[in-house]
């Protein structure tokens, strides 16, 4: 029997490179798991394969800055010249549903939504060592040096923002890092201050 019938949102989050898709991944193959991955809204092209409602919601430029200024996102940005934002209305009806919604974010968007979403779980995963990160971002080969060693930059001061999150989870192989997020989901379910209402009505017999 679950005393906290609402659902939560995970907001799993870190410097790039640390392997947030990664973990994501092993989290949602993991047996029994009832986690459903929020769905983002761009203002770019589909690509080949994408799906509307499955991979991103797809709306012209004029709606989405339309929906920012009438506060529908949770949180949103502008990159290479489009927009990304994941759009509250789905979240919440998710959760009322009593579904555990997880965001895979930037630490940027991360800080966005812990401003408007206070009951909502932050876990920021780091890696082992500074050396392991930068090894990552060379391994995937995809900036030149310039642009790693902004990235680099950019993680150093994201680390800084550690303390504004729940949990802090190292990544240093995949699966342990997800049993480790996992584990966090189930007693969060437990807390007190998310499970006594139902609790002191499940005691008065209503």
């Amino acid at each position: 029997m679950k005393l906290n019938e609402r659902g939560l949102l995970i907001v799993i989050s870190g410097p790039s490179g640390v392997g947030k898709s990664s973990v994501r991944k092993a989290l949602f193959d993991m047996p029994g798991q009832d986690l459903v991955y929020s769905i983002s809204m761009t203002t770019r092209k589909p690509r080949n394969g994408e799906k509307e409602g499955v991979d991103y919601y797809f709306v012209t430029k004029e709606t989405f800055e339309e929906k920012i200024k009438n506060g529908e996102f949770l949180e949103w940005a502008n990159f290479v010249g489009n927009y990304y934002g994941t759009p509250r209305e789905k979240v919440e009806e998710l959760l009322d549903e009593g579904m555990q919604v997880v965001l895979e974010i930037e630490v940027d968007g991360a800080l966005q939504v812990r401003r408007q979403m206070k009951d909502a779980v932050f876990i920021f995963l780091v890696p082992p060592s500074k050396e392991a990160l930068i090894n990552r971002l060379k391994s995937r080969g995809t900036e030149c040096a310039d642009e790693l060693q902004e990235r680099i930059d950019k993680a150093e001061k994201e680390y800084l923002l550690a303390y504004k999150y729940d949990y802090i989870v190292v990544n240093d192989e995949v699966n342990n890092a997800a049993d480790r997020i996992m584990a966090i989901i189930r007693a969060e379910h437990a807390r007190t201050e998310r499970t006594i209402h139902k609790y002191v009505e499940l005691m008065e017999g209503k």
